[in-house]
């Protein structure tokens, strides 16, 4: 139950010991997934007001403006416990979970991207992990109409026992659409709509706030929700009903705690109270307690504001689309949490120190002795054979199996398929939206600032590259058990790494999710630092994004950016087993300057395709371009001073590969940044040359390398 000081803290203030029911609503409302409490003060150093902010971080979601009509709703998840313990459910409800958020804010779901990280797929286990993750996602996704147009799927062996299943979803609105979760006025009743309330669930938001033990598989199970998407779907459609017609004054999904987590947060957001009556819930189960219908965790549900008068409109909406519907409560003007079940007042509360008591602070933090770099690895017997294998790994090679589930083009939105360095919707007219996830645990294990800071650039240049820039961005932070002063320092260094680039880059951070405590008893490990980010921009004309892929003969290939020795964290070392060693990538001064003219370059229509450099290094995007048509290249003005396998793998961020017909424009529009031309598109193989070596790569040596995924998921 609750930690003995909590409940002090609570007795003190309540000037009672709280009973039973209460000390579980504080339990679930308290814990670290709810109320953030080793995260709360960090969170604050974030920027996250801006031109094209409209509401930031404390709702559902955040809103965006995109153009005097349309506003972007903007949100960001994990679900990581529950899709260890059940893949398939934990995926499929992480989903829906977030669409809810989206939907809460009177905007309609147009657009997932899930970034994901699980441990090496020649364990069994991890493998299946894998497949039933992926299988709810899509699951999920393609019921309810909303595509999956951007993702990533990471592998390491920190992720064996802990997988991480992050979900961004963007939502569109009009903007008189526009609502959030705080009430407005007493009075006005609190109507639950969707589907029926059970146990699933149970205890969710408490399950997500600790460690994940070895019996987490079938003691944990109760605490895993099963989604159910068909119900979703209708209640979406009876939520946007519901607002556009005029019904709904507030409204907030039911994720975390449930009714009282739900209905609590709105009140005290309005300054109200609650007064909850627990019989008229609609219950799918028989004998379940006040603190069971409190505080259970069914999916596919909402809770509105509605005003007396329009009650029982909002309920024949309801019925319209089959879903079950009741009044559940009432807003009051006195500040307290109060619930009635038979008759029996069960729960009597200050709705503020429910929401908003919980104490938060920073935890000690202890970094770790100076990174040893380490002595280099002896250069490669067989470069090839080692280009091949970096090419191959599951890291880098192609995701086209994952993408394969997905239904991404449902909406007709869709201008650039997944598995591209961004992808691109159709919002109003050739006007779009460019959306970018995920980071390099890899990087934020060396060094957890430079790996926060490339985190926000990288996906950034990702935009740059389809001519997008960005304007907001959400998070999921995802680490180990925060009471360990070395995954705390870990904690805030990458927060103040992701904040400080956000904020060169004007960027503003806001919102996302915090998810900690994922640290695996079975394996005895904590995850990477997992700082994953979901980057949305806007370009003017998606008809003229270009492809990440060579598309034309005897073209001119200019490499934009420097590259370093900066191996450290790479997919090269990491193969190798030099996982610890080398320098960590950094940002470098001229960050800003190199994604403008990137853009610049981009919306030109003077570029032909255009590609990031960033996992796997130079060789891997190489490849990744020569999907049609070969290339050759020399890499002999590139990266002085370094080795041939330096210069193939290094991840140096803020590079950039682009073809074009016409150097000389495009040269004048670099003419401020570091770029080299590096060679010419054409042929049925990509040759490379540094000074001796030369690596001879033929198209179908290429995609074979790349379909090793496929190939083990389908063989």
């Amino acid at each position: 139950m609750l930690p003995e000081n909590d409940l002090k803290i609570i007795t003190e203030k309540m000037g009672r010991k709280p009973n039973l029911v209460e000390q579980g609503c504080f339990l679930n409302l308290w814990s670290e997934h709810c109320s953030y409490r080793s995260s709360a003060p960090l969170l604050k150093t974030f920027t996250s007001t801006g031109e094209k902010v409209v509401i930031g971080p404390g709702d559902d979601a955040a809103i965006i403006q995109f153009d005097d009509e349309w506003v972007l709703a903007l949100g960001m998840e994990s679900h990581n416990h529950p899709s260890y313990v059940d893949p398939y459910n934990g995926a499929a409800t992480g989903v829906g979970g977030i669409v809810r958020d989206i939907l809460s804010m009177g905007a309609r779901p147009i657009a997932l991207m899930d970034p994901l990280y699980f441990g090496p797929l020649n364990n069994s286990k991890n493998l299946y992990l894998f497949e039933h993750i992926i299988e709810g996602i899509a699951g999920y996704g393609n019921c309810i109409g909303v595509p999956v147009v951007r993702g990533e799927a990471f592998f390491d062996d920190s992720y064996s026992g802990n997988p991480l299943v992050n979900v961004v979803c963007i939502g569109l609105a009009h903007k008189e659409n526009l609502i959030t979760a705080k009430a407005e006025k007493a009075g006005n009743k609190l109507v639950l709509m969707g589907a029926t309330t059970g146990r699933d669930g149970l205890g969710g938001a408490s399950f997500a706030s600790r460690d994940l033990s070895e019996e987490a598989e079938s003691e944990e199970r109760p605490s895993i929700q099963i989604g159910d998407p068909f119900t979703e779907k209708l209640l979406i459609e009876a939520t946007l009903e519901g607002i556009d017609k005029g019904y709904v004054k507030s409204c907030r999904d039911l994720g975390a705690a449930g009714i009282v987590g739900a209905s609590s947060e709105m009140a005290s957001k309005g300054n109200l109270g609650a007064y909850m009556y627990l019989d008229n819930v609609v219950l799918r189960e028989s004998g379940m307690k006040p603190f069971e219908i409190l505080i259970a965790e069914s999916q596919e549900r909402i809770l509105l504001e509605v005003e007396p008068e329009n009650v029982d409109y909002m309920l024949d909406v309801a019925e319209k689309y089959e879903l079950s519907a009741s009044v559940i409560g009432e807003l009051k003007n006195d500040q307290k949490y109060t619930a009635e079940f038979g008759d029996e007042i069960v729960a009597d509360m200050p709705v503020k120190l429910l929401t908003e008591g919980c104490p938060t602070f920073e935890r000690p933090a202890t970094p770790p002795s100076s990174q040893n770099i380490g002595a280099k690895p002896e250069f490669p017997y067989d470069l090839k054979t080692t280009v091949l294998d970096v090419v191959s790994s599951y890291n880098t090679t192609s995701k086209d199996w994952i993408y394969s589930q997905y239904d991404h083009e449902v909406q007709i939105r869709t201008a650039v398929n997944p598995g591209d360095d961004s992808g691109v919707l159709r919002i109003s007219g050739n006007k779009g939206l460019v959306v970018s996830c995920g980071c390099n645990p890899r990087h934020t294990l060396l060094d957890p600032y430079k790996g926060g800071r490339g985190t926000v650039f990288e996906n950034a240049m990702n935009l740059a590259v389809k001519g997008g820039k960005a304007i907001a961005m959400v998070d999921c932070l995802n680490f180990g058990n925060p009471e360990k002063s070395d995954i705390y320092w870990q904690f805030k260094q990458a927060i103040l790494g992701l904040g400080d680039c956000a904020r060169e880059l004007s960027i503003p951070v806001v919102g996302g999710n915090v998810s900690l405590y994922n640290e695996s008893e079975e394996r005895g490990t904590a995850i990477a630092p997992t700082p994953s980010i979901g980057l949305i921009g806007i370009t003017d004309d998606v008809a003229q994004v270009p492809p990440s892929y060579f598309v034309n003969e005897g073209e001119t290939i200019i490499l934009v950016g420097e590259t370093h020795d900066e191996l450290g964290g790479s997919e090269y070392y990491n193969r190798i087993g030099y996982r610890t060693h080398g320098n960590t990538p950094d940002v470098p001064d001229n960050a800003e300057s190199i994604l403008d003219g990137v853009r610049k370059a981009v919306i030109s229509s003077k570029v032909s395709s255009a590609h990031d450099v960033s996992q796997g290094g130079l060789v891997v995007a190489l490849c990744e371009m020569c999907d049609r048509i070969g290339a050759d290249v020399n890499l002999n003005s590139v990266g002085a001073g370094l080795r041939t396998d330096e210069i193939l793998f290094s991840e140096s961020h803020a590079r950039a590969i682009i073809s074009t017909s016409e150097p000389v424009y495009v040269r004048q529009m670099l003419a401020d940044i570091q770029h080299v031309i590096i060679g010419s598109t054409g042929g049925q193989m990509l040759d490379i040359t540094h000074n001796d070596q030369e690596i001879v790569l033929t198209l179908d040596e290429i995609s074979n390398s790349r379909s090793s995924l496929k190939r083990l998921m389908t063989e």
